[in-house]
């Protein structure tokens, strides 16, 4: 009988364990399914906590949910009866010592319409001149591999792009824009540029693609994501799960390989999928000839830190759901979600629950990466009294710290991940790389990631 390894039970592994036993299954093949998972508990960075009235997700909040493969995966799983969908309002960016609004019709900070750039209060009258350059500077060098910020200052003005967009567009992606490319993050910016000779104009010709699923664009579950890795779980019967225990290594023997384990167990296995983080694909597989092309691949980080009050959230600035920090900032904090405003389930008494998060582009994370829990939980309150001017102290929270676990796409990504597949493909037949680390960092993305690796796995066989 052959056997499959999937090495690390994150949403990546798990889906494609499900996939392979759903293909397998259906295809009537007798084959061995195994997921190793290092941690006891399933889920990577999903994991939901309950304390008290609260709920609260120390790593993925939601799921996009115009991503086509999302609805027909839940409605699989029996899960739609338990969705529930974001509350959508005014966000901010707090600069100059207060908090000022994102405008609405804007895609991360980008603006959807003349109207408005012209009324957004983020940016100065000769910021907003600088801006209507996008309307005769036609794209004569830039393709979707150049870097995004320098493709928005080009045509947007530098004032625009630091004070409204760079703000929104780097805390989703976790990067500096001049080091992420257009194909990995707004790819469509560029052909909107060159089809209709305006970003901005093209933004609003194809407004209702943004707008197509109203209000409802994140989902979760009533009682949190982990919802998604339990179902999962429960799901694949015909799957051998080792949670608790962590694949140490890696050896390639004549036609199958071993994968030796952390409770002394060998596994021999004919494919192996590698859907953890890169630096662990690399020590498992300690082949110096790879070693240049994992060393390109990055991480970011993050502290992520909840704070719960008995206070009802109606004391927030009507209408809101967070605000972003701007570079010129006072607040330590990168980005500040008001989760109870903006996920009705996540406090059931209607108090207020906010998140903050500290990411590793602001200016003091290497000393609040070694802070105390007691101590980052003095600067979170101290961010949202100078934000928020609440003084009062919290009757929950709970930190977590994701150090180097956050993939960053830099302009070489592709090819870097591309040369990795040709150098496994020849010299580690039917070792395949999987996960966020490489092929996109959504809940989505990871799960089409996962159908695809069972899928490329079962042709194979």
């Amino acid at each position: 009988m052959k056997t499959i390894a999937v090495i690390g039970g994150g949403i990546t592994g798990l889906s494609t364990a499900y996939y392979l036993q759903k293909m397998l299954r259906d295809q009537a093949k007798d084959v061995k399914v195994v997921l190793v998972e290092a941690n006891v508990a399933l889920g990577g960075k999903i994991r939901t906590v309950h304390e008290g009235d609260f709920i609260m997700e120390t790593g993925a909040d939601s799921i996009v949910a115009r991503k086509t493969n999302v609805a027909p995966f839940l409605e699989e799983l029996d899960l739609q009866d338990d969705v529930v969908y974001n509350a959508t309002g005014i966000s901010y960016i707090h600069t100059d010592g207060v908090l000022k609004q994102i405008p609405k019709d804007a895609v991360f900070g980008i603006p959807m319409s003349l109207e408005s750039l012209a009324t957004t209060d983020l940016v100065s009258a000769q910021g907003k001149v600088d801006a209507l350059k996008d309307f005769y500077i036609p794209n004569e060098t830039f393709t979707k591999e150049d870097s995004i910020g320098d493709f928005l200052k080009h045509f947007l003005g530098e004032e625009l792009v630091e004070k409204q967009i760079s703000p929104v567009l780097s805390g989703v992606y976790s990067g500096q824009l001049q080091d992420l490319t257009i194909a990995s993050t707004l790819p469509y910016l560029i052909d909107y540029k060159n089809e209709y000779g305006s970003i901005i104009r093209g933004l609003e010709a194809n407004k209702q693609r943004f707008q197509a699923t109203g209000d409802k664009k994140f989902l979760s579950f009533k009682k949190g994501v982990s919802c998604l890795i339990d179902r999962l779980a429960e799901r694949m019967t015909d799957v051998d799960i080792y949670s608790g225990v962590q694949a140490d290594n890696i050896e390639k023997g004549q036609e199958r390989y071993t994968v030796s384990l952390s409770n002394k167990e060998e596994l021999t296995a004919d494919f192996i999928v590698l859907s953890t983080l890169h630096p662990v694909a690399q020590r498992l597989l300690h082949d110096e000839s790879l070693d240049e092309d994992f060393n390109q691949l990055k991480n970011s980080s993050m502290i992520s830190i909840y704070l719960g009050y008995d206070i009802p959230d109606s004391e927030l600035p009507k209408d809101g759901t967070g605000f972003i920090v701007s570079e010129g900032s006072d607040l330590r904090c990168n980005a500040c979600t008001w989760t109870s405003r903006k996920w009705d389930h996540t406090s059931e008494h209607k108090q207020l629950l906010v998140r903050l998060f500290y990411k590793s582009t602001c200016r003091d994370y290497d000393q609040l990466r070694i802070m105390s829990e007691d101590e980052l939980l003095q600067v979170a309150r101290q961010d949202i009294e100078d934000s928020l001017g609440i003084t009062e102290g919290p009757i929950s929270f709970e930190v977590t710290k994701w150090h180097e676990t956050m993939p960053n796409y830099h302009l070489k990504h592709p090819q870097t991940v591309k040369s990795l597949e040709n150098k496994l493909a020849d010299n580690y037949p039917n070792v395949f790389l999987a996960g966020c680390s490489y092929y996109g960092v959504g809940i989505p993305d990871c799960i089409m990631n996962g159908e695809q690796t069972a899928r490329r796995i079962v042709e194979r066989l």
